[in-house]
């Protein structure tokens, strides 16, 4: 109610903006800013790169809500509430939801500067009981059992890789991320651990998210930024830092905004409402 009285914009599509990758709020035609603080109940992040604002606007023909910065479990933030803004955003109406993260690489095949396209997560922390939906469960809210068979949505992954060819980013593909809380960076024995099951990218951040965002019946969307190649090597010279991760961030920005741009463009939100989702 708080955020409908400040703005007449009503959109269906929201999108997670990760560290320093803030910059798509800047291309919004006609914005509208609402600060986390003067939301009632509305988590505030506390970490670099995050400026803590709801930002309406139109990108391309459609309306829709940027999240310009997030809150996470390692800020000292229990998960419901790092996950509140996905219950505020299917309050609101929101059908999809994009989010995007900046991401160590694990496997092989990522390099600094890649563009990655989720199709599965592995969720270490809920695996261990560390889970957004641990708890009473209120069913208007979704099921006591929620899969987790098909988190990211194969139509909209499909969009992006289809918008990234047509763009010629030859630096875009799919893989496996890894959640782990953080604040610490992995050590080298555990980055041989994820390759090990399976991983090519590891973040803090987007899995407990798109948990509650599925448990509501969102569709949802990941993409990775690789800032930095995570350290398999002991007693290695180079040490990974929240720094690097911005500044990768900052270079890559131009693209990614031009390749959400091109997806929220081909998103059909006729076919979604029609889906009943």
């Amino acid at each position: 109610d708080y955020i409908f009285s400040k703005t007449a914009q009503r959109p269906k599509i929201a999108i997670v903006c990760g560290s320093g990758l803030g910059g798509i709020t800047g291309i919004l035609k006609d914005p509208e800013l609402i600060s986390y603080k003067d939301i009632p109940n509305f988590p505030i992040s506390s970490v670099p790169g995050h400026a803590g604002k709801l930002v309406f606007g139109k990108l391309g023909n459609k309306d829709v809500v940027c999240m310009s910065g997030r809150v996470h479990a390692y800020e000292g933030q229990p998960l419901w509430k790092v996950t509140f803004a996905m219950r505020v955003f299917d309050s609101m109406g929101i059908k999809v939801v994009i989010l995007t993260n900046a991401a160590g690489g694990v496997g092989e095949k990522t390099k600094e500067g890649d563009l990655i396209i989720l199709k599965d997560h592995i969720n270490l922390p809920g695996l261990c009981g560390f889970n957004p939906l641990v708890g009473l469960n209120d069913e208007r809210f979704g099921a006591r059992f929620q899969e987790t068979t098909v988190c990211y949505d194969k139509e909209l992954r499909d969009i992006a890789l289809k918008m990234a060819k047509d763009c010629k980013m030859d630096f875009v593909c799919e893989g496996v991320y890894i959640y782990q809380v953080g604040p610490t960076f992995e050590s080298p024995s555990e980055v041989k651990f994820l390759k090990l099951i399976g991983g090519d990218m590891v973040g803090m951040s987007t899995v407990p998210e798109v948990v509650v965002a599925r448990h509501r019946g969102m569709r949802c969307l990941g993409i990775s930024l690789i800032t930095n190649k995570c350290i398999d090597v002991f007693d290695s010279n180079k040490k990974p830092n929240h720094e690097e991760v911005l500044e990768l961030s900052k270079q890559r920005s131009c693209e990614l905004q031009k390749l959400i741009s091109k997806i929220v463009d081909a998103i059909s939100l006729e076919q979604a409402s029609a889906c009943g989702i």
